[in-house]
């Protein structure tokens, strides 16, 4: 068989899986967060992502049958960021794009580069730099959202990781708007879809995907700061899951279950808040002694 039909039935294959053998784990999960939390609006223009990660292939894929098989309100554009990848690796982003049928429009930084010259773990600023040009090339684009691919996974152990290493309550949301870029939301259509499914998706047919590209962090213990809190973090989860099988299902549902009533302070619109403030003059709570 020619290589382009094996490539062509290949992706065709992927794409059926979506919809057919992983329509619970993928599909499923992925048209509820878009009606759960109103994602996609009707004339949006949307910039996915496109780390070159499994993450960010499957959403690039999700969005495509949905716009193949909805009604077509909305626009796509798919931006991979090269932030100074080696050549191997961003052949292999492009050669996965090629293959899955994702015309990627990737652009150079200097990303690594800035953040090598910063010292010590350069996740955070990485991470900063990588949401700027990407908000910056998705508006020059005529995009008014970009698309990212983090998933359920990431969002408990975000909370988590919040809470044990940042001494907050903070998690990632569905979606949010750029203070930085007007007009722009950043949207996370895989909100609801685990992990381990996108990887039985990858496997399932037979794709490899970058994992860490990251020239920076690979040579330090754990991957960097942040990637070795994280990976400690999903050791955390598989051990409470031993004693707790929903106990991922649990922490995601405690951020949509927030008792302000019972909260020793927060924080609204970057405004610190603590119950003492109307302690004297509020009215009995829900966490208050009925007694």
């Amino acid at each position: 068989m020619d290589e382009g039909l094996r490539d062509e039935e290949r992706r065709k294959k992927c794409e059926r899986s979506i919809i057919k053998t992983y329509r619970r784990e993928l599909w499923g999960p992925f048209t509820k967060a878009l009606n759960v939390y109103k994602l996609i609006e009707p004339g949006d223009k949307i910039a996915v992502c496109v780390s070159g990660g499994k993450d960010s292939m499957l959403l690039a894929k999700l969005l495509q049958e949905l716009y193949a098989h909805g009604e077509r309100n909305f626009e796509l554009s798919f931006l991979a960021m090269d932030p100074g990848y080696s050549e191997a690796n961003m052949r292999s982003v492009e050669a996965n794009a090629r293959l899955l049928g994702v015309p990627i429009r990737t652009f150079r930084t200097e990303i690594f580069d800035v953040a090598a010259s910063v010292g010590g773990s350069p996740c955070y600023l990485c991470a900063r730099m990588r949401r700027g040009y990407l908000y910056s090339h998705a508006r020059e684009l005529g995009c008014n959202k970009i698309a990212l691919g983090h998933h359920f996974d990431d969002v408990i152990e975000t909370t988590l990781m919040s809470m044990l290493y940042g001494g907050q309550i903070q998690t990632m949301p569905p979606k949010l708007r750029s203070r930085n870029f007007p007009g722009m939301e950043l949207i996370r259509p895989m909100y609801l879809i685990r992990e381990a499914d996108i990887i039985r998706w990858k496997n399932y047919n037979g794709l490899t995907f970058l994992q860490c590209a990251c020239r920076l962090t690979q040579g330090l213990a754990g991957g960097g700061a942040e990637k070795g809190k994280r990976a400690e973090i999903k050791r955390l989860i598989a051990q409470l899951k031993t004693v707790n099988p929903q106990v991922e299902a649990s922490i995601f549902r405690s951020m949509e279950n927030v008792c302000l009533d019972t909260a020793i302070a927060y924080k609204l619109g970057g405004v610190r808040h603590h119950f003492l403030d109307d302690y004297d003059t509020a009215p009995l709570k829900t966490g208050d002694d009925p007694l």
